[in-house]
C-alpha cells in the first residue's frame, strides 16, 4: 500500500469537492460586507478553535489514517498543487472556497463513518463542528442571480477543480485527504475569520 498524502492542501480539496457534489454545481456567491461586522455573519469566532475542538479533530485524522491502512489505497495525484493558498484569493472571495471545502469534508467523513462502524464516535464531534461553522459561513454569503456575473480567474479554476474530483478520486483517496483537516482547519479557518488582516 502506498500513501502519497505529501500535498499539505488535500484537507482542501476534499471539503470543497463535498458541496459541490451535494449542490451539483459551482456555488456562487458574494460577501455580505465586511466579514466581522456582517449582519448575522459571526464567523470571526473562528480564528481559533478550542483545544477541546483541536483535539477531537486531532483522533479523528489518526483514527482515518489507521483505517486507511488497511486499504490498498494507491493516490498518485495530488488533489490540492503545492501553491493551493486561499491568500492567492480576494478577500471577498475567500469564504466561497472554504464553504467549498467545508461542504466536502462533511461528505466524506459521513460517507467514512457511514461505512466504518469503528470511526463513528470518533468522528461525531468533528461532524458536528464543521456542520457549526459551515452554518456560520453560510451566513456570511448569499448566492448570486444565476443571470448575474459568474465567477472568474483562480476562483472558478480552484472550484471546477474541487467539483470533479469525486468524479476522477476514488473514495479512499478522497478520505486520504481528509487527513490533512486539522492543518486546513487551523490556517483556511483563521484565513477566512480574520478577513482583511490575513495577507
Amino acid at each position: 500500500m502506498k500513501l502519497d498524502m505529501t500535498g499539505g492542501h488535500m484537507p482542501l480539496l476534499v471539503l470543497m469537492a463535498a458541496v459541490l457534489t451535494v449542490t451539483g454545481a459551482v456555488p456562487v456567491a458574494s460577501l455580505r460586507g465586511a466579514l466581522p461586522d456582517a449582519r448575522g455573519c459571526h464567523i470571526a469566532q473562528f480564528k481559533s478553535l478550542s483545544p477541546q475542538e483541536l483535539q477531537a479533530f486531532k483522533r479523528a485524522k489518526d483514527a482515518l489514517e489507521e483505517s486507511l491502512l488497511l486499504k490498498d489505497c494507491r493516490c498518485r495525484s495530488r488533489l490540492f498543487p503545492r501553491t493551493w493558498d486561499l491568500r492567492q484569493l480576494q478577500v471577498r472571495e475567500r469564504p466561497m472556497a472554504l464553504e467549498a471545502e467545508l461542504a466536502l469534508t462533511l461528505k466524506v467523513l459521513e460517507a467514512a463513518a457511514d461505512t466504518d462502524p469503528a470511526l463513528v464516535d470518533v468522528l461525531d464531534q468533528p461532524l458536528h463542528t464543521l456542520h457549526h461553522i459551515l452554518s456560520q459561513l453560510r451566513a456570511c454569503i448569499q448566492p448570486q442571480p444565476t443571470a448575474g456575473p459568474k465567477t472568474r480567474g483562480r476562483l472558478h479554476h480552484w472550484l471546477h477543480r474541487l467539483q470533479e474530483a469525486p468524479k476522477k478520486e476514488s473514495t479512499v483517496c478522497l478520505e486520504a485527504s481528509v487527513t490533512f483537516l486539522f492543518r486546513l482547519l487551523t490556517r483556511d479557518l483563521n484565513c477566512v475569520a480574520s478577513g482583511d488582516l490575513c495577507v
